[in-house]
């Protein structure tokens, strides 16, 4: 009974409002504020304030909302646990023992300075002169690049 008094009380001050306003000329002002007016009537006599009076003073209602909000809770709870430890335990010592298997040790990526029999190399004197750099066998290239790969399963 409250809320079908404020509610027509509410469209009675709109339409007043769009009243006066029309009687200065702004009339498509005036037509929206009194549509926005009518909503409050319309709703009451249509039954929907009734039955959003019932659902928000009914303490069940409440305790079902707050029930239906902490099963949500919980959902999102172990969905975000499932996320954080991956999937299920035979995938995980699965992929445990993908990483060990394959996990490289990664090549030299610079050459020896020692020839096959272990003595080393004399370097050069600097001339000052700049020489021409020699190309890398096409093998070597791509070694540094092939050991990350495999290192990472890919």
């Amino acid at each position: 009974m409250l809320a079908e008094t404020i509610c027509s009380a509410v469209s009675a001050a709109g339409l007043g409002i769009a009243a006066i306003t029309a009687y200065r000329k702004r009339f498509l002002t005036a037509t929206r504020i009194a549509a926005y007016s009518l909503v409050p009537v319309g709703l009451v006599m249509t039954g929907v304030v009734d039955w959003v009076s019932g659902i928000v003073f009914k303490p069940s209602v409440w305790i079902g909302f707050a029930l239906l909000a902490a099963a949500w809770l919980l959902f999102m709870t172990t969905r975000a646990v499932e996320r954080r430890r991956g999937s299920t335990r035979g995938e995980r010592k699965a992929a445990r023992a993908a990483e060990r298997g394959a996990a490289v040790e990664p090549a030299a990526s610079s050459p020896s300075l020692t020839s096959g029999a272990g003595a080393s190399v004399p370097q050069a004197k600097d001339t000052g002169r700049k020489k021409p750099q020699q190309a890398a066998a096409p093998g070597d290239d791509f070694s540094d690049i092939e050991a990350i790969l495999k290192k990472h399963g890919i």
